[in-house]
């Protein structure tokens, strides 16, 4: 079994000296931990050691955690593809959501976000190397989905996430992560309203240090902290 609370503080530590390396500083990053797959009572250890972002892909398991753990102060971040027939309990269970690649799905979010809970903090998610399988919208028309979004009363765009395909040397992890926060840059000179946008959901366990060079603001990270699962992040 893993030892959560170690594997959390090795990975601050180690978060906090690629910052240093970078010129950054480790405060700058913000670890969200996924727990897709893992159990409630991992998520618990987790908390105990100070992590509180959670990142969940599945809908149905997220909402079954959640009703386990409500004593804890926990901001849950929805990563999964979204389908349309789930957007209401995303809206009404979520903090933030890092999926959004299509404007219908934006609008129903917004549309279902309930009125005493803050906007719906939302990153878009780019398919930054064009992979016809992957999830996400082109490079080239996340501009006009950014101005579409940020004008919608339900949602807080923050910024944009991707998932690279993998790569084998640290200059090739770091080249979709250049374009990502490049990407970032021209949409704040875009609009008043794109302005402030501040997030790079970007990195993994395998290419955190990479994420992090590049400006990553936060990182998803599952198999570093909960141990190896079916599929890696």
């Amino acid at each position: 079994m893993p030892n959560i609370t170690q594997n959390i503080n090795q990975l601050l530590q180690q978060i906090g000296q690629i910052a240093e390396t970078c010129g950054r500083r480790g405060d700058e990053i913000q670890l969200l931990a996924v727990s897709k797959t893992c159990s409630a009572e991992a998520i618990r250890e987790a908390w105990g050691a100070g992590l509180r972002r959670f990142g969940e892909n599945y809908l149905q398991e997220a909402l079954d955690k959640m009703a386990g753990l409500t004593d804890l102060d926990i901001e849950w971040h929805f990563i999964g593809p979204i389908q349309s027939n789930k957007t209401r309990a995303i809206a009404e269970h979520f903090a933030w959501v890092h999926s959004v690649d299509r404007e219908k799905i934006a609008r129903r979010l917004s549309d279902q976000r309930p009125g005493h809970l803050p906007p719906l903090n939302i990153c878009l998610q780019v398919n930054i190397d064009n992979e016809p399988s992957k999830s996400g919208v082109p490079p080239e028309q996340v501009a006009e989905l950014a101005l579409r979004v940020a004008a919608l009363p339900g949602l807080r765009l923050r910024g944009l996430m991707a998932i690279p395909e993998p790569a084998t040397t640290a200059e090739k992890q770091r080249l979709p992560f250049f374009r990502l926060r490049q990407l970032l840059a021209t949409l704040r000179g875009l609009a008043p309203e794109l302005a402030e946008l501040d997030t790079l959901s970007m990195g993994m366990s395998g290419d955190l240090a990479a994420a992090i060079a590049e400006g990553a603001t936060l990182v998803r990270v599952g198999t570093a902290i909960f141990g190896a699962r079916d599929r890696h992040l």
